[in-house]
């Protein structure tokens, strides 16, 4: 049987939705997106997907097929086959991703799967980790007078971190760089030679926005000696608006006034 009969046979095709979670805190999931979960019948989720919260907010079945780094995973194919063929059954079928759907999410290729097959599906945006995690760090992506525009980018890629490197004039923008931890020092190390200054103001932000978050502050030449807990997922973040971050913990220290003590006020 074709995949058109088959459909035809079955009377109706569930919905697919590609829902975003987020940095980590289920605080920050959409009202859409938990009223996708709520309905759902099947939930393929990522690994770095709060699972208590999930099933607080879900009957449906759900099954890990995240993708962490020098990790087993389930192959990206699988998860095109889990959700082709659950829409087939008739299930509403949510793929619950970390982030946002479309930023370094493979989520481009997931509905072009789904568009292929003749499923129907829907995108529910997500908050990207590429501006919450450094936001909940203290650290504007954009600021007057620092930087107007930030860049974003993968870090596990070499040829295309050189291309997109090439492109940009040093110290201009802020540099965002997810699935970056493993190759900071590289990284670093690049961004030097494509003409960064060795002084740039450079942060790490790990598990934003959950109880383990981690933060490392210093100069984009230290960045390869930072050492962030293992295991945890973060992202670097290069260029002066790191500074906001110094200047917001020197106001939030408590400072001394004869003998009383006063506190600045958080920006």
């Amino acid at each position: 049987m074709t995949a058109a009969a088959e459909t035809a046979s079955l009377g109706r095709i569930a919905r697919v939705s590609l829902v975003g979670a987020g940095p980590g805190d289920p605080d920050l999931w959409t009202v859409g997106g938990v009223r996708r979960l709520q309905e759902a019948d099947l939930v393929l989720y990522d690994a770095l997907v709060d699972v208590d919260a999930l099933r607080r907010v879900t009957r449906a079945q759900c099954f890990c097929v995240g993708k962490r780094a020098r990790r087993d995973s389930v192959p990206q194919a699988t998860i095109h086959r889990l959700m082709i063929r659950a829409a087939r059954q008739g299930k509403r079928v949510v793929r619950l991703k970390g982030g946002d759907p479309f930023v370094f999410g493979r989520g481009g290729e997931e509905v072009l799967a789904l568009a292929a097959a003749g499923v129907p599906f829907e995108i529910v945006p997500g908050v990207t980790t590429a501006v919450a995690a450094a936001e909940l760090a203290g650290i504007p992506v954009t600021h007057r007078g620092m930087a107007s525009a930030f860049l974003v980018m993968a870090g596990h890629t070499t040829d295309a971190v050189d291309r997109t490197l090439r492109s940009v004039q040093p110290n201009t923008v802020s540099m965002v760089i997810l699935m970056g931890i493993g190759a900071r020092g590289d990284l670093a190390s690049r961004l030097m030679a494509h003409g960064w200054a060795a002084d740039t103001p450079a942060a790490i932000a790990c598990a934003a926005s959950t109880p383990e978050a981690w933060t490392w502050t210093g100069a984009l030449a230290e960045l390869g000696a930072a050492a962030p807990p293992v295991g945890l997922a973060g992202v670097l973040i290069v260029g002066e608006v790191v500074k906001v971050r110094e200047v917001l913990a020197e106001a939030s220290r408590p400072k001394q006034a004869g003998n009383e003590v006063s506190y600045g006020r958080k920006g």
